[in-house]
């Protein structure tokens, strides 16, 4: 098979988000966060992380349920550290390699393409997630949400790895599942995969959709 550089040459690098993409993670940090919240008596219901917070960095969360339901801001700073300590424990309890995404990334790898995480996570829960994963040795880099002054639907974590890769918005792929995700890279200039689950992300969906771009 003709190697897709030579295919395609628009597109130059991958950019994937994490939770949803590439780990089935989203009900580890709902689990997390309501463990921490509920012992001071606060919980995020299953239709509000679902409609409202699913995707947001817990900073931003926190921030929300203090302005909704009273949360007391000197707690946001423990709240937040317990959380990333139960949403490590479930990482190191349930994170597990996946084929589809090893030979994704690996095929795109081989094939030459820039590959970068960008996620709403901090940046020890990414390290950790793409080692147990066993993909980070395929990645140029990660950002976090520490990166940035803002995490998404604020473009700027997307606008700082298309910058970092060197290249133009128009040359980058970048792979989606949440809507506030999906705001941040349309907003950022990427060409947007949007994906409903992480089975949807195998190297024959990011092949064809790369080939497309191509053929416009």
């Amino acid at each position: 098979m003709q190697n897709l550089i030579s295919e395609c040459k628009l597109i130059k690098a991958v950019i994937f988000d994490m939770d949803g993409v590439l780990i089935d993670a989203k009900e580890w940090h709902y689990t997390a966060l309501n463990r921490a919240l509920k012992m001071f008596g606060y919980e995020i219901s299953r239709h509000d992380h679902l409609v409202t917070y699913d995707g947001l960095p817990t900073r931003d969360k926190l921030q929300m349920l203090t302005l909704q339901d009273g949360l007391p801001k000197t707690l946001h700073g423990f709240i937040n550290e317990l959380k990333q300590k139960y949403t490590m424990q479930l990482v190191y309890e349930k994170c597990a390699p996946t084929f589809a995404h090893q030979y994704a990334l690996s095929r795109l790898n081989k094939e030459g393409y820039a590959i970068a995480v960008a996620s709403n996570s901090i940046r020890a829960t990414i390290e950790a997630m793409m080692s147990k994963a066993e993909l980070d040795k395929y990645l140029d880099f990660i950002l976090s949400n520490e990166d940035v002054v803002v995490g998404k639907p604020n473009p700027a974590i997307y606008i700082k790895a298309i910058e970092r890769l060197g290249l133009a918005p128009s040359e980058v792929v970048i792979v989606e599942d949440n809507p506030h995700g999906i705001a941040a890279a349309r907003s950022a200039g990427g060409n947007v995969l949007k994906v409903d689950h992480v089975t949807d992300v195998n190297y024959w969906n990011i092949r064809d959709f790369i080939l497309a771009l191509g053929g416009k």
